[in-house]
């Protein structure tokens, strides 16, 4: 008899944990139309649904910073709400230490279910607008992306390290990627900023427009030896490394030095350790699905996860981090 009971609540156990997983939904904040992060917060919305891991919704926001108020502010553990997001890691860790304005009062708790990709700083240009360095930008007329992105909160960091101020210059844009590669082609720009995996389609679309247009795609070159450059990097040591886009990837001229950052996947504290699991393995059950799909997400592997578990300043979630154990990937 007591072997009936314990087997009975066993069940009720499991029962209980897949209707709160079934009641339980996600909204995944992703970026721009045009940008990387876009389609990648849409193919992991699909794959969560369709595994019966967690209805989930992509929605398009400002991206970063956008993404980190949601899940401080629209996270709703009571209705079993949660937002999921896709965020560079500099914002996410101003946001989380509260040393962003908008979070400063109030930092989000979030952590990483795990690391996406690569994102490189693009600093957008024409081979015909002359500007060869951080320096050229000053009287130019620069587009620093959507306000409340990642894209942005680069930007002006990397401004301000380089004593560049934004409102000298000659005009002054807020533009998310398919605006400014609009503007940009329309020659109402000079120059943009955008952080993205690579190749991002839109700039591989902008290529082909200013090729027809009798123009020639150019990236500014941003090496570590640029004072500019040298102190960014220094202020977000550990969160940025020195990289170099490939001609090949968007038929440059040359090879084009920049700076990268790995892109986090991110979910609130509160998010339940079991459902936190149930998604890192959903996904890493159907990389084929995703890299088929997203071109940058190739990057996106539970070896690449790994190596930041327990490394990061951002904590892993306990859920999360137990899937990359169970993998034998993490001790």
């Amino acid at each position: 008899m007591k072997k009936v009971i314990v087997l009975w609540f066993l069940v009720l156990c499991l029962c209980a944990g897949q209707a709160q997983a079934q009641s339980a939904k996600a909204i995944i904040a992703t970026g721009g139309i045009g940008g990387v992060y876009y389609y990648y917060g849409t193919q992991i919305a699909e794959i969560l649904t369709k595994a019966n891991v967690l209805p989930s919704t992509a929605i398009q926001t400002a991206a970063s910073v956008d993404n980190m108020l949601l899940i401080r502010d629209k996270t709703e553990p009571d209705k079993k709400t949660y937002f999921l997001a896709t965020v560079l890691p500099d914002t996410a860790y101003f946001t989380v230490t509260g040393k962003h304005e908008k979070f400063a009062e109030k930092p989000v708790k979030a952590t990483i279910l795990w690391m996406m990709y690569p994102n490189y700083l693009h600093v957008v240009t024409t081979a015909q607008a002359g500007i060869k360095s951080l320096a050229d930008l000053k009287d130019k007329r620069v587009s620093t992306g959507a306000p409340g992105s990642g894209t942005e909160f680069t930007a002006l960091n990397l401004l301000k390290a380089a004593g560049i101020e934004p409102e000298k210059f000659k005009k002054w844009e807020k533009l998310g990627a398919k605006e400014s590669d609009e503007a940009l082609a329309n020659g109402t720009l000079d120059a943009y900023f955008w952080s993205g995996g690579l190749p991002t389609g839109s700039i591989v679309e902008l290529a082909n427009t200013l090729k027809r247009k009798g123009l020639d795609l150019a990236l500014v070159p941003l090496p570590a030896t640029d004072p500019g450059v040298a102190a960014f990097m220094n202020e977000f040591k550990g969160l940025v490394d020195p990289m170099v886009v490939k001609k090949e990837v968007y038929s440059l001229s040359d090879d084009v030095p920049t700076l990268a950052f790995w892109n986090m996947f991110v979910a609130p504290e509160s998010l339940p350790e079991d459902l936190a699991y149930a998604v890192t393995k959903a996904v890493f059950e159907n990389l084929e699905t995703l890299h088929a799909s997203v071109k940058p997400s190739k990057d996106t592997t539970a070896e690449n996860t790994a190596r930041f578990v327990g490394q990061t300043a951002i904590p892993f979630h306990p859920g999360a981090a137990r899937y990359f154990k169970e993998k034998g990937l993490v001790k």
